[in-house]
């Protein structure tokens, strides 16, 4: 486990990785076989395999997803924590012991339909990079503005500075997708910046050069799996025909992923 953490570590000194996530076992296989060096849970993909919306996972479910997981995957696996719930301690405890290499906080507070407080949200980043420390885990923390219709970017820029500060490894913003405001992100906050591939939004090569040093795909990969099997059940019931199995797997990357 050490190993795994120290690899996870490691991917962030230097370059631009592709952090896609897998919302099930099957998937983060597929994805490992693929040659992604490391993967990370999505809240609201693990959401859907359980028929649930975002948000309502409980800490019991994430923790059993994150166990299947890493032992069925030999690359490190960083957790979507959402905000790590009522207790942020034992989440951390838990999910160290289910195998997480990292783990992201956020600073949405669903109950309260708010982004929480600066200082109420950094206090939470402290504890949670107090507790990761202890395992190694790499934290993520992530100011959760412009997902919720608060486009103040200077606002998010303080907050990221603040969980640096509070003792993050890295920063998170999800949303942001001109270069202009991921560069002043970059600039402005002293850490590695994940960033989240949007439709419209820069390329991986150009997140690059922009110096983005982690790019994740949040549940569009999951979304687009379903929205495959939509199409497919589509077809069936209208005309009656089966193209999309053009588009499936073939034997090969079947025995690939899951020989």
């Amino acid at each position: 486990m050490t190993d795994l953490r120290d690899r996870f570590r490691a991917l962030h000194e230097s370059g631009t990785f592709i952090l896609p996530n897998p919302w099930d076992t099957g998937s983060a296989r597929l994805l490992e076989s693929l040659g992604f060096p490391a993967l990370a849970t999505t809240s609201s993909g693990l959401a859907a395999a359980l028929g649930k919306h975002d948000q309502e996972v409980t800490p019991d479910e994430l923790v059993a997803h994150v166990a299947a997981v890493t032992a069925a995957v030999g690359v490190p696996l960083t957790v979507d924590a959402e905000r790590c719930f009522d207790d942020v301690v034992a989440t951390v405890d838990a999910l160290a012991g289910a195998g997480a290499a990292g783990i992201s906080i956020e600073d949405y507070d669903p109950a309260a339909g708010a982004v929480e407080p600066l200082e109420e949200a950094a206090a939470r980043v402290a504890t949670a990079a107090e507790a990761c420390a202890r395992y190694g885990i790499v934290l993520t923390a992530r100011a959760e503005n412009h997902l919720y219709g608060r486009d103040d970017l200077d606002d998010t820029v303080a907050r990221l500075r603040a969980y640096r500060a509070a003792g993050a490894d890295v920063v998170y913003a999800p949303g942001l997708n001109t270069p202009a405001d991921i560069s002043r992100v970059i600039a402005e906050v002293d850490a590695p910046v994940n960033v989240l591939a949007l439709g419209g939004g820069p390329s991986v090569p150009e997140l690059a050069a922009l110096g983005v040093r982690r790019v994740s795909t949040g549940g569009a990969i999951a979304w687009a799996a379903y929205g495959a099997a939509r199409d497919a059940a589509r077809e069936l019931l209208g005309p009656g025909t089966t193209t999309f199995r053009a588009r499936s797997l073939t034997g090969a990357e079947i025995d690939s992923a899951f020989g």
